[in-house]
């Protein structure tokens, strides 16, 4: 349960029809399947003691009877594992019978939740037996003990913020207007759903994408757990499919016709995150009854997978899918914007690298989209000192294949007047030595765009704002920066899809040989072999571990703490802990420091969920302290030694 996350499983046990003592000792032995997985939650399907199919037995006394008691045994027989059960079974009050959830933890029910929606149609019949749940709360008694009775309560824990949880059952997820809907408004982060779903053609994926959905649109997490092979098939077949989403992505899902536990981590503390930026999402009670329990907030062994590349598809299909749409919105966004102010040239500084090469891919899409001519997109490459072969090579031969007008500048004749002219000694590679030469190239560009009557195009990506790491007014300014909201480790996969996708085998080969180049701005002479000597990710740290951080500071605010433990799980045999730690640290520092550079960044499209554009999703300000962060780094340091 630390850093927000929550282990929850949803369970299909074994069943006989109408034989609750089977049920029930089924039932109890995957709660302590559950509990010894490290299981916080377990919710078992509809109507799970007695069975879902029991017809005209549901009137029969000795049933009802049978299900009081056994309910009554799970609850002797859990009470002292710390582990939330939720079970299904007819329960009868005031003259009605009803489709009930119990809610049991150490040796008491919390809440009986009556189910809301009856269905009557096709092969269901519920009403024939079952009366619908109502809002308001009263006291059921059982086994001599008052328990609230109703559908509008919530279970919170009060040990931990954020974990709480509301019940629903099967129907009340397939209709329109749904109770969990109410319940999210209610303050629940996760909504139990105990279904007993028959499985038809087709019916899998409609089911998987109404919980997706649900969680999605509700901001919460979605656990539905289903009735399995146990039901009767008189006329109908059961599959015991079980669901757990969270925000919209599917956690955990079971195999048709397969019993058992399907298990998740649900991290609560990213659904607060996203209801407190989210101002459509309101609180409001509905007149709920609060049921609190205590259990100790303890560690959890994360079973959760978290992508190394989170900005990255890992589905083959769904990643070229996503490269398709993303170069499309780059280039309507640059389309935007040239026809806005009527231009037919635009200049770009082509380097060779995978920056330059995905903004000169853009330009070129763009200027088809308009039906203008791409000689007037004007590639220039301005040699200088740390410039390689390879780079020269690549971009002229981009610069050829795409059909733009190069222009080959040297600038290492102007950057030695500058160092003359400033009295600095050439010898000495520091940051002056380094950022004359950008300053050099992007007035160049700023006048050619004079010239021709063009805008430059910026190539900085997303991960370079996040540190910083451009010449501020420099490479770092432009008049339209076509990549500035995709991260580094996302660019490869945009100029690999390019690649792939051109019948030009020689454009092909050249966007492969960018992709396998170093990435460098190259202001240092090259080795001696005429190889590149400076390697940006030697000095700033590799961009896959940065790109990480980037993706859970901003998108989610998780902690320091937090991201430094999901790093560690998602990088584990790639990087050891303190390496990890190092660059961490290092992410921190340039953020804060370089959030200037940010704040007069120039315009560009936004095409993912995180963007640090000063008018759209970031504001922070320039002199913001990192001292709180940076102390929370240095007790996980602590902690390490």
């Amino acid at each position: 349960m630390r850093d927000g996350f929550v282990k929850i499983a949803c369970a299909t046990p074994e069943l006989r029809v109408a034989d609750c003592d089977y049920n029930t000792d089924k039932i109890i032995d995957m709660i302590k399947d559950a509990y010894s997985a490290g299981v916080k939650v377990v919710c078992f399907p509809e109507l799970s003691i007695t069975g879902y199919t029991c017809g005209d037995l549901f009137f029969q006394s000795a049933l009802e009877n049978s299900a009081n008691e056994n309910l009554l045994r799970i609850v002797r027989d859990t009470a002292e594992m710390e582990i939330v059960s939720i079970v299904g079974l007819p329960f009868s009050y005031v003259g009605k019978l009803y489709n009930c959830a119990a809610v049991i933890f150490r040796g008491e029910i919390l809440g009986i939740v009556p189910k809301t929606n009856i269905p009557n149609y096709s092969e269901f019949y519920e009403a024939r037996y079952f009366a619908p749940g109502f809002e308001s709360d009263f006291d059921a008694v059982v086994d001599g003990k008052n328990v609230t009775f109703g559908t509008n309560q919530i279970f919170e824990c009060s040990n931990m913020s954020g974990f709480s949880f509301a019940v629903e059952i099967c129907e009340d997820i397939w209709v329109g207007d749904t109770p969990s809907v109410k319940h999210v408004n209610a303050g629940a982060a996760i909504v139990f759903n105990l279904s007993a779903s028959d499985e038809i053609i087709g019916k899998s994926d409609y089911r998987r994408t109404i919980v997706k959905a649900k969680s999605g649109s509700l901001i919460c997490a979605y656990a539905y757990a289903d009735a399995g092979t146990g039901e009767s098939t008189t006329d109908m077949v059961f599959a015991g499919h079980n669901i757990i989403a969270e925000n919209g992505s599917v956690l955990a899902e079971s195999q048709l016709f397969e019993n058992g536990l399907c298990i998740a981590d649900i991290d609560v503390y990213r659904i607060l995150k996203d209801r407190k930026t989210t101002n459509t999402w309101q609180y409001s009670d509905h007149n709920y009854t609060i049921n609190t329990f205590d259990m100790c907030v303890s560690e959890v062994k994360l079973d959760r997978k978290f992508p190394r590349y989170p900005f990255v598809p890992s589905d083959k299909a769904r990643l070229e899918s996503n490269c398709k749409e993303i170069l499309t919105l780059q280039s309507v966004g640059l389309m935007k914007r040239l026809g806005h102010i009527g231009c037919k040239s635009a200049v770009v500084g082509l380097s060779g690298g995978l920056d330059s090469t995905l903004a000169l891919i853009v330009m070129s899409h763009a200027f088809d989209m308009l039906h203008l001519d791409r000689s007037g997109i004007i590639a220039v490459t301005m040699p200088c000192f740390g410039t390689t072969d390879r780079t020269y090579n690549n971009a002229c031969r981009l610069a050829k294949s795409y059909g733009a007008t190069l222009r080959e500048i040297p600038i290492a004749d102007s950057v030695m007047q500058h160092f003359k002219d400033i009295g600095h000694d050439s010898d000495i590679h520091d940051v002056t030595y380094e950022n004359s030469q950008a300053r050099e190239r992007t007035q160049i560009l700023m006048d050619i765009a004079n010239q021709t009557g063009g805008i430059v195009i910026g190539t900085g990506d997303l991960s370079e704002l996040a540190l910083g790491w451009a010449t501020y007014n420099g490479d770092h300014m432009s008049m339209y920066g076509v990549n500035t909201s995709i991260p580094k480790t996302l660019v490869r996969y945009l100029v690999a899809y390019e690649a792939s996708v051109t019948t030009d085998r020689g454009l092909s080969d050249v966007l492969l040989d960018v992709l396998d180049t170093p990435v460098s701005p190259e202001l240092l002479p090259p080795e001696q072999d005429g190889t590149i000597s400076q390697k940006t990710e030697d000095i700033v740290g590799p961009y896959e571990l940065h790109d990480f951080f980037l993706y859970y500071v901003i998108r989610f605010g998780f902690s320091p703490k937090k991201i430094y433990r999901l790093a560690c799980t998602a990088f584990k045999g790639v990087y050891n802990n303190d390496t990890i730690l190092k660059w961490l640290r290092k992410f921190y520092w340039r953020f804060f420091s370089q959030q200037f550079k940010r704040s007069c960044m120039p315009d560009g499209p936004k095409v993912g969920s995180v963007t640090l554009s000063p008018r759209g999703d970031w504001r922070m300000p320039s002199d913001a302290s990192v001292n709180l962060w940076q102390k929370e780094l240095d007790s996980i340091t602590s902690a390490n030694n």
